[in-house]
């Protein structure tokens, strides 16, 4: 398991096994492992030669990408307490300094410098409620010896992962990738057929607690699992486990207007940037040239000079040599403004190709458009220049109003209060600064407030897909026709309810999961300072107007950031990200080997995409149907398939 993951933390590796009535605990390591570790005085050192007890209870591995205390006193499986609590963990906990203070206070001591142990020194002294005093990302597997206890966590937005799989023979395991469970007794891939029906007809994953392989569950953002060894396995039939939701997004109350909730956005901003540039290695940003990325790289900017770093920060951007989906100009504003040097990388359609089985192995499941290409490229340029910790603006456009669709929730909340005169107003603006004309708000509106018995027939007329997509067997898949991003609660009719869904069900996890995959592929902690909780529930406490008003997004970041941005940036209304040029290379470029590659998907699926499917990619090839990325995610799915070997369900 931990051989699968060696890119996740290749700067050491150990292993702990428990076995017996009191769990006596044998320690191990591998050819990663440095030899200082092994000579190290700690009582969780591994021991030279150490083989895996055949008995063993329960056991810990890990894989480390060593960031703070890159001694060996940061080895892990970590100890504490006599050995009595054992941990691997994955992630930062950003305030671990303030804690270390408040629990020395309180008479605990320290053997190394590292986080993870102030995580076992909270655990021992405020037990399960400690997960509330923790501010970072972090997904964790803890073993108390006295109790025979297992407790697992993890964080509040899920930036980080934690899977597990009840085998065949009741075993519970638990994972950072779901590829590690390939190496158990027992395992064999099998298509969750529903999570795949959602993926290839709406482009979603990550939404539930399932994934796309069948039995494989990922611990959900905020929750927490104990498990009792003494009891056997606790998991439910379908393999899931019993957890307990320790943290639950709410918005703060605010009261004050525009000019308040700016000065409260900066003050809280500047200060999770500056608790995520805590790193005894090198960091870096990754800069698109739109608000969220810039805004990082300015703050960063700003907090490094008052604190007197003289070296040169570094940022990375994907560009590309087609003007319509290139925002280099916009990178090179915020490079002049911040002096910062620059790092610039082309993504090409035939590495697209070239890496796609490699991609997706990394990935785990399939990605839903070629921009997770590009987001790869900027990881590998960033590993290539040494740079081991990077900062990312995820989770800026769901709390701050930034994709179009919040547009249409604003306008689905003016019209249900009958605010008439307003609701043209922002219609209007948004024409104005968009070019989003009265028959795209209609659309909006239309697909939020009607029956399904109607939304469906009028998205068919536009060219949206349906429910049961002709191209797709939801037969074979075993799948239900529904709309995943809805459920029971249907429509999100306003801008605060929209972001909620996004934040905790409907898309953060999906992109937290391709940047950490892509992130760590290439051996590189990604961090997201928009995803400071207090933050978070600062946000979604502030009235709408703050969001969008008079067509304008992101407004309490844009008067927030007033001085710290660029004023081209700060006003600028355009987006794309890092994104690749995919309706080009598709349409113009290269439109034969996208027909091979869905005509190769169709075989390869094993009767999952129709034959319609290669209909549906000529129409959209040749233009007779509006570009978007169904066509990929065919691509991508199959490629999933084959590199799984994944049965169909």
């Amino acid at each position: 398991m931990l051989d699968l993951i060696r890119h996740r933390g290749p700067d050491d590796e150990g292993w702990a096994a428990f076995e017996g009535e009191n769990l006596a605990a044998t320690c191990g390591g591998g050819a990663d492992t440095p030899a200082a570790c092994y000579a190290a005085s700690l009582p969780y050192a591994p021991t030279p030669g150490a083989a895996m007890p055949q008995g063993a209870r329960a056991a810990l591995g890990h894989r480390r990408l060593s960031i703070l205390d890159i001694s060996p006193t940061g080895h892990q499986p970590m100890s504490y307490r006599d050995g009595r609590y054992w941990i691997v963990f994955n992630g930062e906990i950003y305030n671990h300094l303030e804690l270390r203070r408040e629990l020395e206070a309180l008479g605990h001591r320290f053997a190394s410098r590292s986080d993870t142990e102030v995580i076992l020194a909270a655990y021992a002294e405020w037990g399960e409620a400690c997960l509330e005093r923790l501010e970072g990302m972090f997904a964790f597997v803890l073993v108390d010896r006295h109790e025979a206890a297992v407790f697992a966590a993890r964080d509040r937005f899920g930036i980080k992962p934690l899977y597990y799989w009840v085998t065949p023979d009741r075993t519970v395991a638990f994972a950072s990738e779901i590829k590690q469970f390939s190496a158990l007794p027992g395992w064999r891939a099998v298509m969750n057929g529903q999570r795949a029906y959602d993926f290839l007809a709406w482009g979603i994953l990550d939404h539930t607690d399932e994934t796309m392989f069948r039995g494989v569950f990922q611990l959900r953002p905020g929750t927490s699992v104990r498990l009792d060894l003494g009891r056997g396995s606790a998991a439910e039939p379908a393999g899931r486990l019993a957890r307990r939701e320790w943290y639950r997004l709410a918005g703060r109350p605010f009261e004050g207007g525009l000019e308040d909730a700016a000065a409260g956005f900066s003050v809280r901003f500047h200060e999770s940037v500056r608790a995520h540039l805590r790193a005894d290695v090198p960091l870096g940003s990754c800069l698109s040239g739109g608000l969220d990325s810039s805004s990082i790289v300015c703050a960063m900017n700003d907090l490094l000079r008052r604190d007197g770093v003289k070296e040169k920060q570094h940022a990375f951007s994907s560009c590309s040599a087609i003007p319509r989906f290139d925002e280099r100009a916009y990178v090179e504003e915020v490079v002049r403004h911040t002096e910062i040097e620059a790092h610039y990388v082309y993504p090409d359609l035939d590495k697209l190709f070239d890496l796609l089985d490699r991609i997706t192995w990394h990935q785990d499941e399939p990605f839903g458009s070629t921009s997770i290409f590009a987001q790869w490229s900027v990881f590998g340029l960033a590993a290539d220049n040494g740079v081991k910790v990077m900062l990312d603006g995820q989770g800026a456009d769901e709390q701050l109003a930034g994709y179009q669709g919040y547009h249409g929730a604003l306008y689905a909340s003016l019209f249900r209060q009958l605010r008439w005169i307003e609701l043209w107003r922002e219609i209007r603006a948004a024409r104005k600064l968009h070019g989003h004309g009265p028959l795209w708000a209609a659309k909006y509106l239309a697909d939020a407030l009607l029956p399904a018995a109607l939304r469906y027939p009028l998205r068919a007329l536009v060219g949206k897909e349906t429910a049961a997509p002709a191209w797709l067997d939801l037969q074979r898949l075993g799948a239900a026709p529904c709309d995943p991003m809805r459920g029971e609660a249907g429509a999100a009719l306003s801008i605060g309810e929209l972001s909620y869904r996004q934040l905790t069900r409907s898309n953060l996890q999906m992109l937290l999961h391709w940047e950490d995959r892509d992130s760590m592929a290439h051996s590189i902690e990604a961090r997201v300072p928009f995803l400071d909780h207090r933050l978070v529930e600062f946000v979604l406490g502030l009235p709408d107007a703050c969001k969008i008003h008079g067509g304008v997004t992101k407004r309490v970041l844009r008067e927030g950031l007033r001085g710290v941005l660029p004023e081209s940036i700060r006003v600028r209304m355009s987006k794309l990200g890092f994104v690749t040029p995919e309706e080009h290379w598709m349409r113009q470029e290269a439109p034969e080997k996208f027909r091979q590659a869905v005509r190769e998907a169709v075989a390869a699926s094993q009767g999952v995409l129709r034959p319609e499917a290669l209909r549906l990619a000529d129409d959209v090839i040749a233009g007779r149907r509006p570009f978007d990325f169904t066509v990929w995610r065919m691509i991508s799915f199959a490629a999933w398939m084959k590199r799984f070997q994944v049965a169909p369900a």
